[in-house]
């Protein structure tokens, strides 16, 4: 499988796959989505807990960047019971910082026990606001409250001197339209702050001259830095933006949450789509050696409640409430603990997804 969005194939070979003994190894791919990326820290628990699966690389935009870091620091430290620990600290401090944010669900929607803030009249008014006035202007002192919060919770020489997993984070360069990804002697608090920086709530984040905003524009994750930096041949695309959604969204709300979904699922679809085709290629004997060793016949996987996250709106991205964040968590070790006793007899045999029917 040949690099996809641009990038050199040449300055990527593909790493030795070598059968080796003991726990099957696969490479996760954590999407970003904001608070919903509290169902991807549960996932990992889930995984981490049960110890059947090795973790050799995971890639990881915006939320998804924040928890590979986390992960990556604390199993530099303390093995999986350490990212475990890693991992809740963040959250927890996470939901910590917004305590007393502004933006919280109406009484009604508390009642009728909804987690999205589209009724939120503070939600609905900064949402206004950040569509007339940028944070250039709302924000010159470019304040960041969530450097902070990485600052104290996720230790990047920790980052840097886990040799056990690889990490690839990947951010937008707004000068060129191309993704970079951040290996791991690249990982910063900058790095991880401009994967999740989103343009109109904070200024881009600048490293080495160039600015950067949400890694999720141009790789939703990247797939391909674990197609040509690792052993295995098995991703576990852990899923937390809906692919389908039913009917035509009418409504502004409905409108601009179908529009994210698109835009920041748009590079995933390209990407699968590229592994489809080799898949195909292979499988068919469309390619003969020595050229064919050249490619990986890749074996996908997925993690995801797409029902339940469709009942989640645009807006319950922002609500950082403990409640919301636990009951995410909750879902993902549900979902992790299925696909599990579903799938991991299909690590390192075969895809248990079908990447055509679903992606293409």
């Amino acid at each position: 499988m040949r690099a996809a969005g641009g990038q050199n194939p040449e300055r990527h070979e593909l790493a030795a796959r070598p059968k080796e003994p003991g726990a099957p190894r696969i490479s996760l791919a954590l999407q970003g989505g904001g608070a919903h990326g509290a169902f991807s820290w549960g996932v990992l628990d889930r995984l981490l807990e049960d110890g059947r699966i090795a973790i050799e690389a995971v890639s990881g935009t915006s939320a998804g960047a924040l928890n590979a870091a986390a992960l990556a620091a604390g199993f530099a430290k303390g093995g999986a019971a350490g990212a475990r620990q890693a991992l809740d600290r963040f959250w927890l401090s996470a939901s910590e910082a917004a305590r007393f944010s502004p933006f919280r669900r109406s009484l009604a929607d508390r009642i009728a026990g909804r987690w999205n803030l589209d009724c939120s009249p503070r939600f609905l008014w900064l949402d206004l606001f950040s569509h007339l006035f940028s944070p250039y202007q709302t924000n010159p002192l470019n304040l960041q409250p969530l450097r902070d919060i990485l600052a104290g919770q996720i230790d990047i020489e920790a980052v840097r001197a886990c040799e056990a997993i690889r990490l690839f984070v990947t951010a937008t360069n707004v000068r060129t339209g191309r993704p970079r990804v951040f290996g791991r002697d690249d990982i910063s608090l900058d790095a991880l702050l401009a994967s999740a920086c989103l343009p109109h709530l904070f200024q881009a984040v600048e490293i080495d001259g160039d600015p950067y905003w949400d890694g999720g524009y141009m790789g939703n994750p990247a797939i391909w830095p674990l197609i040509y930096n690792c052993q295995t041949a098995d991703v576990v695309l852990v899923q937390i933006n809906p692919l389908i959604r039913e009917g035509v969204p009418r409504t502004p709300s409905e409108i601009d949450n179908r529009m994210n979904e698109i835009a920041f699922n748009s590079s995933l679809m390209h990407e699968m789509r590229a592994i489809a085709f080799v898949q195909r290629l292979l499988e068919e004997g469309g390619m003969t050696e020595p050229f064919a060793a050249r490619y990986k016949n890749m074996r996908i996987h997925m993690i995801g409640d797409e029902e339940g996250m469709k009942a989640l709106g645009v807006a319950s991205k922002a609500n950082a409430e403990l409640a919301f964040l636990e009951h995410l968590k909750a879902v993902g070790r549900a979902c992790a603990g299925r696909w599990l006793e579903a799938t991991i007899g299909d690590i390192g045999v075969r895809s248990s997804v079908d990447v055509r029917g679903t992606f293409l």
